[in-house]
């Protein structure tokens, strides 16, 4: 047995298909007994495409024939950096660091962040409204919300698993995290509600909306703070903020420039299928236009058998008509994959 799991070696997903397992296990009665209307009862799809057209909003309606419109796909990169995080980084290497539990201490305001050398309680006293510092500056991330991966900040550590489990059984650092997610929800416009993550507008929704829909290197840290949410025991806290930001972007279209990154990004930060599933199916409902939308569960197979001409390979990302707007998420992956190494600023 042994030399069984010594011989065994972790195969790196290749394509979008092997990376999203959110609609292996889905079936009819799946797609029918879960309604998510609730989310955004008070708009019907015929409104909200109504809404996004008087908004200016629209896109162009469908006049060349599907033969002669251009194939777009789901980001590659983004797929296999979230299926690893979702599957606790099966190829996972030791930190280059001593495991110190610098994030731990961190946390518990014994040593102060790097390169800064500020102190946490600082961050979380004197930083909350300070939004030209929270904006600008770009080593402090990487130390509130840590990763079990490297950042751009290279004195920031990378967790451990057993640094995971005493950062979750120690209370003052559990505090002082979740007063960090208040702080970064403050500085997007967002309040937290309760224990169960529920959120809300806050009261400078306008304002920070504005700057959140225009400053779109901050999804990137959206991205990372839902990681991180995950890593310390919050995984449930996802959900909310996931929906929170789908219904504003297709909704309310107060962030229409955060819908590419909420569904290629956010949505698969959720590590479980079904709850991914329910979010797709709502966004589904509202996004525009339907005919581009690339999440969805990949077409059924006609013609039964495996060796048939369908193949679920080309069904959620392989299809569509308008390729969204490219994310700083998309550039970075793909820099990172030719080797360009970005500057702290990016993130």
């Amino acid at each position: 047995m042994g030399n069984l799991l010594g011989s065994w070696r972790y195969k790196e997903p290749s394509t979008v298909e092997e990376c999203d397992s959110t609609w292996g296990s889905d079936s009819e009665s799946d797609e029918t007994a879960e309604d998510d209307s609730g989310i955004c009862d008070s708009l019907s799809p015929a409104e909200s495409e109504r809404n996004a057209a008087e908004a200016g909003d629209m896109s162009p309606q469908l006049t060349d024939s599907p033969e002669s419109l251009p194939k777009i796909k789901r980001s590659f990169y983004a797929a296999r950096d979230l299926y690893k995080y979702r599957h606790s980084y099966p190829n996972f290497k030791k930190p280059r660091q001593p495991n110190e539990y610098r994030n731990l201490r961190f946390y518990l305001n014994k040593i102060p962040l790097v390169p800064d050398g500020i102190y946490v309680e600082e961050i979380l006293t004197k930083w909350r409204g300070d939004y030209d510092k929270l904006e600008h500056n770009h080593t402090y991330i990487q130390w509130l919300f840590p990763l079990r991966e490297q950042g751009l900040n290279f004195y920031a550590h990378e967790l451990t698993q057993d640094e995971i489990k005493e950062f979750q059984s120690t209370r003052e650092a559990k505090r002082r995290f979740l007063a960090a997610y208040s702080l970064m929800l403050d500085f997007y416009g967002i309040k937290l509600l309760d224990k169960y993550g529920n959120v809300a507008r806050a009261s400078n929704w306008q304002e920070r909306f504005q700057h959140l829909n225009e400053s779109q290197h901050n999804y990137l840290r959206i991205t990372r703070i839902l990681k991180s949410l995950g890593e310390l025991g919050y995984e449930a806290f996802k959900a909310p903020l996931v929906r929170f930001f789908l219904e504003e972007s297709l909704c309310n279209n107060t962030l229409p420039n955060m819908q590419h990154s909420i569904l290629e990004y956010f949505v698969y930060t959720i590590r479980q299928p079904t709850s991914r599933r329910r979010l797709l199916r709502y966004a589904r409902q509202y996004y525009r236009p339907a005919h581009a939308f690339l999440w969805g569960p990949p077409p059924k197979r006609r013609g039964g058998g495996a060796g048939s001409g369908g193949s679920v390979g080309g069904g959620a990302g392989s299809s569509g008509i308008r390729a969204p707007a490219s994310t700083p998420e998309h550039q970075r992956r793909g820099e990172e994959s030719s080797g360009v190494v970005l500057p702290l600023m990016m993130l």
